[in-house]
């Protein structure tokens, strides 16, 4: 095999596998896979895991469960790339972007910003719904 093929396979590969690891990751997003759980709010300010400053009082976001992040960076983490969740309570629906983790949810809990919830519920006294959501692209 000539030197010129050799190279020809090596820059091959080498476009190739950032490629697929791009695909395998986003991949491990389950889009318009509707989950039947629950929601609570939170109102918390500071840093969100996708690294961007948020402000959980006044911004429409969501925070979604540990297990969904496939990154050991979250700033680099496909959710934080184009990734919203579709929340249904109720006779409402609501769309808004993934902007943080939520550490202590389970795989079927998210927790909303507080004007999110006040949306979907008229309020905050309730604190957690049942709620049918999942992941769509932005």
């Amino acid at each position: 095999m000539s030197r010129f093929a050799k190279a020809l396979g090596v820059i091959a590969i080498a476009v190739t596998i950032p490629l697929l690891a791009g695909q395998t990751a986003y991949a491990a997003v389950p889009f318009n896979k509707p989950v039947k759980g629950n929601a609570t709010y939170y109102d918390d300010k500071g840093l969100g895991a996708c690294g961007d400053p948020i402000d959980a009082s006044s911004q429409r976001l969501v925070a979604v469960p540990k297990s969904f992040w496939t990154s050991s960076n979250p700033n680099d983490d496909p959710l934080c790339d184009g990734v919203s969740v579709k929340v249904k309570y109720k006779n409402k629906t609501v769309t808004i972007p993934v902007k943080d983790q939520c550490p202590g949810c389970d795989a079927k809990h998210i927790d909303v910003s507080e004007p999110v919830f006040r949306q979907l519920t008229g309020g905050t006294d309730l604190g957690d719904v049942p709620v049918t959501w999942e992941f769509v692209r932005s």
